[in-house]
């Protein structure tokens, strides 16, 4: 398929200036992840850190809306932030000289109900509360029912219910669960346990509110996502990694568990690998690792476009986000 060069401002600046080192390399990144696309590959984004408290979903959105991404795996934290947005922006609290702040000041922003990510306060009456009784409503309805889903499910049926319109404060098409809840996108969701709504969850489960069965595990994760690669991969299926940690470990290892645990040696690597990341290559950083290194691994072959962007993935991955829509 033929790749039209119908390119909007945003990408047309990029292509005439970034033109060496990491910049040269966003634009070979997002043209070969153009190249995925119109050979039929699907694509796998995985989001780490705090994305959706960065707002994010102003663009991935349309991405997801333009098929562009087929699959996401993203932290327990990406998978509610994106959620409280929608439901809380107003309330939000930016925090400019956050470097200045003592640990008096932290415990002032605790007393508040303020938790803050970097120069963004989270409120957490407003945002984690607000979620709270709905979602506990959903998850009890469906343990009553003898019924089980995913973590990511559970926030789909949240979202769907509509029960959260009367508290949108952002435009609804700049939130990226929604348009994912609406397309059914698959989501893997590694470690959920460690974040606000698991924490939540976990707390029903102790008071002997919820049964822990409800929720279906990681293994199930993994599993579910071994069959959505074997039944997703004919023409190629790449890695677009966003940060580091289990956002990116736990999806990427299907490979080698399918081809060598599994034994089904006719499974395809990864056909396009790029990882934007500040993690530097020391110390056994998995996160901070060149891509040669997951050859040795069996996650990407030798001839696997591979990509380091050495960059804030704030200001990286909506640069190339940009470039797929023709912005």
């Amino acid at each position: 398929m033929k790749i039209m060069n119908n390119k909007g401002a945003i990408s047309q600046f990029i292509e005439k200036y970034y033109l060496h080192f990491n910049s040269a390399t966003v634009v070979d990144a997002a043209k070969a992840y153009e190249s995925q696309l119109a050979n039929g590959s699907k694509m796998l984004v995985s989001l780490a850190g705090a994305m959706s408290t960065a707002e994010i979903g102003k663009i991935f959105a349309e991405v997801i809306r333009q098929d562009k991404v087929h699959i996401i795996s993203c932290t327990g934290a990406n998978l509610e932030e994106d959620i409280m947005n929608l439901v809380a922006h107003s309330h939000y609290k930016r925090v400019p000289e956050y470097r200045d702040l003592t640990p008096q000041d932290e415990w002032k922003l605790l007393e508040k109900g303020l938790n803050r990510v970097t120069d963004t306060c989270i409120p957490e009456e407003e945002a984690f509360r607000r979620l709270q009784d709905h979602i506990f409503e959903i998850w009890k309805d469906a343990e009553n029912k003898g019924e089980r889903y995913f973590p990511h499910e559970f926030m789909y049926k949240l979202l769907l219910s509509g029960v959260l319109e009367q508290y949108y404060e952002i435009d609804p098409k700049n939130s990226w669960m929604l348009a994912a809840a609406k397309a059914n996108l698959p989501i893997i969701v590694p470690g959920w346990e460690d974040s606000t709504m698991g924490n939540i969850f976990a707390s029903y489960v102790l008071k002997g509110e919820l049964k822990a069965s409800t929720m279906k595990s990681g293994v199930e994760y993994m599993t579910f996502l071994a069959d959505w690669y074997t039944n997703n991969s004919e023409n190629g299926i790449g890695f677009f990694q966003i940060g580091g940690g289990i956002a990116g470990d736990f999806p990427i290892c299907v490979v080698p568990m399918l081809y060598q645990d599994m034994e089904r040696t006719n499974t395809p690597f990864w056909s396009y690998f790029c990882q934007i990341s500040d993690s530097t290559t020391s110390y056994g950083s998995y996160s901070g690792a060149v891509p040669n290194e997951k050859i040795s691994w069996g996650k990407l072959d030798v001839d696997t476009p591979k990509f380091i962007i050495e960059s804030d993935a704030t200001i990286v991955a909506p640069l190339i986000f940009a470039y797929l829509l023709d912005m």
